[in-house]
Order: C-alpha cells, then structure tokens, then sequence
C-alpha cells in the first residue's frame, strides 16, 4: 500500500520535496535541482524522518557526482569523499543518512574504477538511489505488519490506546511509515481504540504532521501537549507506547527525537510496554553505546518562535534535537531483517 501522502516528488532532473515545515496549513513544493538544494533542504528540515532524509540524499548525491564528473572526468579521491562529506553534514545524527550516502560512494567509486562513461555513471546511480527509495517502501510494510502482528499477539481482540511520538509516517519515509506504519496496519485490523498523538516541541511534527496524517486516514485520536503523557499514563488510559528511531547501537540504545526518552521512563515507571519501529539501516552496529551518538543541536529560533511568529523573549536557548532512550527501557524493536521481525533490547 503506497499512502497517498508523500514527501517527495522524483522528477526527470529535479526532486519536488515537500516543505514540511509549513504543513499543513500550506503545501508548497521546494525544487532541488543539485546536491546543494538537497542539502540546505534536509538542514533545514524541509524534509525529515530518517528513511526520508535517506532516500532524499541519495538522488542529492547523484546531483553532486554528476556536476563532479562534468568538473573533472577523472576526480581525486578526496573530491569523492567530500561528496559525502557534505550531505552527512547536514544531520548528523539520523544514521540512515550516512548509509545511504555510503551506498552511493560505494557504487561512484566502482564506476571510476571501471572507467564507466558519464550515460552509465548517471544511469546506474539513479537507478541505485531509486532501489534505497523501493527498498524503504517494502521495509515499511514489513516491519509495519511485523510490529502489528506482535502487538496483536500481546493483546488478542482487544481495541488498544496507543501513545505516540513525533512523526513516523508516510511523510517521513518512503512507504507507509515506521511506528505509524504499525498504526496504521493495527486501524486496519480493527485494533485501534484511539492514537494519542504528542505535539512534540519545538518544531510540533506531532501536531503539525502525526495529527494531518491521522485525520487523512480517519484514525481515531487526541492531540496532546507534551507534558501530559504521564498523566494519561497514570491514569490508566495508555496501553503501550510506539516510536521510532534515528539511529540504534549495537546494544539497542536508541536515539530519537527529543521527548522519547522522558516517555520511556515514563511507560517503564506505569509498567507500560514501550516498542520502537525502525529500518535495518538505522541500526548502527560499528557504535556500541548510546553515549557515543552524536547530538544535533539546532538554532535557538526553533524554540523561540512557532511558524515565525515569536512567543518568547530573546533569552540563550539550549536545543537539543534528540535523545537516547536506553535498551533496557524498551521492551521490543520491530525491524525488516531476514533473520527476526523483531528483536527485544532485553535479550
């Protein structure tokens, strides 16, 4: 199932993405013609999500060999390297952007190596970032069904509470989206009682996107600020919890946007089960621990102003993207990986 949401748009010498920071009051398609164009738009979160951010990157890199190649035929090592440099730049912590920009390094460098001319060098590294697009799409479906039939199997029969963070939807990814993927597929079942959705600060991706795809779709749900998880989860109105990641160690820390890990101490404290949904290209198995995640910290006016209007005065501002909610809080990983659908942090 391909929703009818989509974040990007993939044209013959141009991607179309859609400018998420002015959902969904407006919908307005930003034009990247080059490497350069991708780059200022997923730094400034025109795009966001990291399978998103992933896929977008790939038809960025394209641009930037292709203008390289008309620059000098036959680069320098460095010049190549410095491709990737550049977009992993633009945010740093979301690791499915360093895959697929890897990827397509990998792919570049073996076409020089073999002397491929510029017709196949274009052809064959569009066709490689619209495979990582396809790919993220299949992976969607997967560990949407996967998480819902585990869910499922917890709580047979029953109309389920669901509280969710930020956005995982069909804007921030190539299919059907991640923790809202297995939302989504739970609705579909006739398993969901209502989605708890929070606003999610500063940049209200919560409100702004989770709530615009949910009302699309006719899920049933409540839009909440914030600070009141705890409240509802005190009160027994919240049966589990279901996010998604940016990027996972090898131990199953998981880093996502900032809010999640309050949440997970939150559910742990409720003895509320808590369950991320993610890509195998956002597990990082080269970092063992949490602590080693880099942590994008971004402009003081996210927080300062709501769609540019300011509501606070001009005082320093700390503003940390994301978090990392440790695995020992997270009950289960719902994944696309041949060997498990889902593998628990606890094992």
């Amino acid at each position: 199932m391909i929703p009818a949401i989509v974040p990007f748009r993939i044209k013959k010498k141009s991607i179309e993405i859609l400018n998420q920071r002015l959902l969904p009051h407006t919908v307005d398609w930003v034009s990247c013609k080059s490497m350069k164009d991708v780059f200022v738009s997923i730094r400034e979160m025109h795009v966001r999500g990291a399978p998103a951010i992933g896929i977008v990157a790939a038809y960025g890199y394209v641009f930037g060999a292709l203008k390289l190649m008309k620059k000098n035929f036959s680069p320098k090592l460095d010049e190549v390297t410095a491709l990737k440099e550049y977009l992993d730049s633009a945010r740093p912590t979301a690791v499915n952007l360093m895959w697929a920009t890897t990827r397509m390094e990998q792919i570049f460098t073996k076409l020089l190596a073999e002397k491929a001319d510029m017709g196949a060098i274009k052809e064959t590294l569009f066709l490689e970032a619209a495979a990582i697009h396809r790919e993220d799409e299949e992976s969607c479906s997967r560990m949407s069904h996967a998480g819902a039939d585990y869910i499922a199997s917890k709580w047979p029969g029953k109309k389920l509470r669901i509280l969710t963070h930020c956005n995982t939807g069909a804007l921030a990814t190539g299919g059907i989206g991640t923790a809202l993927g297995v939302i989504r597929i739970l609705h579909q079942r006739g398993l969901v009682e209502v989605i708890y959705a929070d606003e999610t600060r500063p940049y209200l991706q919560g409100a702004r996107l989770t709530a615009y795809e949910l009302k699309v779709e006719k899920i049933p749900m409540y839009l909440i600020a914030d600070s009141m998880a705890g409240f509802l989860m005190k009160q027994g109105k919240v049966d589990l919890v279901i996010t998604g990641a940016d990027r996972i160690t090898k131990r199953g820390d998981v880093a996502n946007k900032i809010g999640t890990f309050p949440l997970s101490v939150l559910a742990k404290e409720h003895g509320i089960p808590f369950y991320v949904a993610a890509p195998e290209s956002t597990f990082d198995r080269e970092m063992e621990h949490g602590d080693s995640i880099p942590i994008e910290e971004r402009p003081a006016y996210e927080v300062l102003e709501i769609q540019g209007k300011k509501v606070a005065p001009d005082v320093p501002v700390l503003n940390y993207s994301f978090d990392v909610t440790p695995a020992e809080n997270i009950e289960a990983i719902f994944h696309d990986g041949s060997d498990k659908v889902f593998r628990s942090a606890k094992l």
